[in-house]
Formats: C-alpha cells, sequence, structure tokens
C-alpha cells in the first residue's frame, strides 16, 4: 500500500495499524462489531490500486453492518473518500466543455460524486464486478445530466437538446466529406429526419448560451463613446420601428388605389386626406351625404378585401 494513506485501528483502538491482509481475513458472515471496523487516514490521498484493493474490504463490512449506525456511515463514508478519483477522472472528460461553458470544475465534481454515491448504495460485491464498472457510467450520467438541465440559457425541452448534439455531429461529419458547410436538406437526410425537426433543433441550440445587454461589444466595428469605450450591446441594438408596417401596407395598397375610379379617389383624398366631413365632400360634389357614406363604406370594403388577399 502507498505511504500516502494509513489503515489503524478500530474505530475505538485508533493507534492500533492493522495491515489489509487481516482485514482481508475477516469473515464477511460474521456480524461487525465497532472493533471490526478499521480507521483509514488520509482516504482521499490514496491511490486508484489501493483504493481498488481495500474497497473490497469496506463492501463486505459494509453488507454485514446496520444501516444507520455509526460505523456504517464512517464506513460509507470512508469508500465515498477512496474512491473520488473515480469522480476526478470522470469529470476531466469534460474539462473543454467546462472552460469554454465558464463553469466551475469544482461543481462538477459535486455533481460527478453523486453518482458515485448512488453507486455505491447500488453496488453488490456477489455479482464480483469491478467497481468501478459500475461507477463510472454512474458518475458520468450525472455530469451529462448536470449538462443538460442547468447549463442552458433557455430551457428547451429534452428532446431538441439530445438533437442539438446530433446536429453537431452530423455537421462536422458532412463538412470533412463534402469540403463545405452542408444544408438542412443533407443533414435531414443524413440523419434520417425531416427538414422541419433539423431546423427546430437549430432553433433550439440558439438557447444553449446567451449575452448580457450590458456587454460591451467584442468587434472592431462596433461604435464606440467620445471616451474610446465601447457601447453596451442595449445602444446598439435596433428598435423596432412603426413606420416599417405602415410602409408595407402602403406599398399594398398603392396598386388597389390605382383601380378605382376617379370619383372614388377623390372621396378618398377628401374623407382621409383633406379632413372633410361627410356632409361638405357630398356638397362639392353634388350629392347627398348617404350617398357620400355609401361609397366610402363600399370602397373601404374593396380595399380591405384586396389587401388581406394580396
Amino acid at each position: 500500500m502507498s505511504r500516502s494513506a494509513t489503515v489503524v485501528g478500530p474505530v475505538r483502538t485508533t493507534d492500533v495499524h492493522v495491515p489489509v491482509r487481516d482485514l482481508e481475513d475477516q469473515d464477511p458472515g460474521v456480524p461487525a462489531r465497532d472493533e471490526d471496523v478499521s480507521r483509514v487516514e488520509n482516504a482521499r490521498e490514496m491511490s486508484p490500486s489501493d483504493a481498488r484493493e481495500l474497497s473490497r474490504h469496506f463492501f463486505r463490512r459494509l453488507q454485514a453492518l446496520e444501516e444507520g449506525t455509526r460505523e456504517y456511515q464512517y464506513t460509507r463514508n470512508t469508500l465515498i473518500e477512496m474512491n473520488l478519483s473515480l469522480v476526478q477522472f470522470a469529470a476531466r472528460r469534460f474539462r473543454a466543455r467546462v472552460l469554454g461553458g465558464g463553469l466551475d470544475m469544482d461543481d462538477i465534481i459535486q455533481v460527478g460524486t453523486i453518482g458515485l454515491i448512488k453507486a455505491i448504495d447500488r453496488y453488490d460485491l456477489d455479482r464480483e464486478v469491478e467497481f468501478s464498472t459500475l461507477a463510472l457510467p454512474y458518475i458520468t450520467g450525472e455530469i451529462k445530466r448536470y449538462f443538460r438541465d442547468t447549463t442552458w440559457a433557455v430551457h428547451v425541452p429534452r428532446r431538441l437538446q439530445e438533437l442539438r448534439t446530433e446536429l453537431a455531429k452530423a455537421q462536422e461529419a458532412l463538412t470533412d466529406v463534402l469540403g463545405r458547410a452542408p444544408t438542412v436538406k443533407e443533414v435531414a437526410q443524413h440523419l434520417e429526419l425531416s427538414e422541419e425537426e433539423v431546423i427546430d433543433g437549430l432553433v433550439a441550440a440558439n438557447g444553449y448560451t446567451s449575452g448580457s445587454l450590458d456587454a460591451s461589444g467584442g468587434d472592431g466595428d462596433a461604435p464606440s463613446t467620445p471616451s474610446g469605450t465601447t457601447r453596451p450591446l442595449a445602444e446598439r441594438l435596433g428598435e423596432v420601428d412603426p413606420a416599417m408596417e405602415l410602409f408595407e401596407e402602403f406599398h399594398t395598397l398603392a396598386p388597389l388605389l390605382e383601380e378605382l375610379d376617379e370619383r372614388d379617389r377623390r372621396i378618398l383624398q377628401m374623407r382621409f386626406g383633406q379632413d372633410k366631413t361627410q356632409a361638405e365632400i357630398g356638397a362639392e360634389l353634388g350629392i347627398s351625404q348617404m350617398q357620400v357614406s355609401r361609397l366610402l363604406s363600399r370602397t373601404l370594403a374593396r380595399l380591405r378585401a384586396g389587401m388581406l388577399t394580396a
């Protein structure tokens, strides 16, 4: 056993050193007593090979101990500390993703430890399977679940979260084959999905990260203040211009007005351009106010129907 960890005497005899082989020789069928449970100092610093060797003994003791007792809790906690190297090993696979997403590796270690605890509680020594074989899928699964549930800036359905990963892999593979970015149709054929599903996944991927409106622009073309500092994004974003919608309506209305006869166009001009009353329009055209009202209603209904079908 390495010098980093020391197996010492039972809970009530903390100064007596116990060799590992003596621990292995204890009969797992005999109910454990206080003096049967050995202490391990610096369990977190134990090498993986020593942890693997000593874990077998502690799992045997854990099966014999009554749950809820002080000895059971100590044995379980020691197993957790001895096998934290499995969590660190699994977490290293996600280092690039952690750094790229601005996350803290300590949070990933804590999440992975939850998976380790679940594996310890579910491990059955009688199946003669290495503990690491069971623990690593539990640890990795907890870390992946953490990324799925907490790292998205906008909550999207799990189906779309998983589709984002598949789309990224497909785009990378097709780019290598085609020598260019693939189209939506090509990605859909590659994944055997509809184009609508691919579009949904691409749109949902935009919710993975977000930027603050108070953040300064990172590009060199971003306008700056007189003091030389870059303006926040909120000051550089355009606002909705109500005149744009009005322009579109005028653009649609123009050909419809050209189809009207001269009298109808003149009535519209006097009513809405010169703001005259129906009585004033009737007096100028030599017709009654009732006729002006009927002509306006007919003309407006015709224009409204034409704009809706345009």
